[in-house]
């Protein structure tokens, strides 16, 4: 299969899309980090080092899907420039390497949602646990 200048080209506006995204996970898991510490110093709370414990692992993740998205993109810039020198194969060879690069970003990224989705869990059990406690108080 031969692949042309214009293929590796079809990867930016995808790849752009999902550096996008995951420059916003990350500003926004900050922000996060941020308000959970200043909790954490004014009432020291086993559920809030459980959330900053979450946010360790999900910072690691974001930080590892944009290497692999970033490599993707450059890997993708190196094909085209291979394939504009005629070097067919390493074009190629280069191509699937920044698919693959960009195939693992996902996987990180959707392991990323797991965690998120985990440390929502997290409050929301916290929140029960508060609102049952209340109820009982109340009888």
């Amino acid at each position: 299969m031969d692949i042309t200048f214009t293929t590796p080209a079809l990867l930016f506006p995808a790849v752009t899309f999902l550096l996008i995204a995951y420059t916003n996970r990350f500003l926004a898991l900050g922000s996060r980090i941020r308000n959970l510490h200043d909790r954490y110093r004014e009432n020291p709370d086993e559920v809030l080092l459980g959330q900053i414990k979450s946010m360790r692992r999900r910072v690691m993740l974001i930080r590892n899907m944009q290497a692999c998205g970033v490599a993707g993109l450059f890997c993708c810039v190196i094909c085209m420039l291979l394939l504009f020198s005629g070097l067919q194969l390493a074009g190629k060879i280069l191509f699937v390497i920044s698919l693959c690069l960009m195939l693992a970003s996902l996987a990180i990224s959707f392991r990323e949602i797991l965690l998120s989705v985990e440390a929502l869990n997290i409050e929301l059990h916290s929140m029960e646990s508060k609102g049952k406690a209340g109820r009982k108080s109340d009888l």
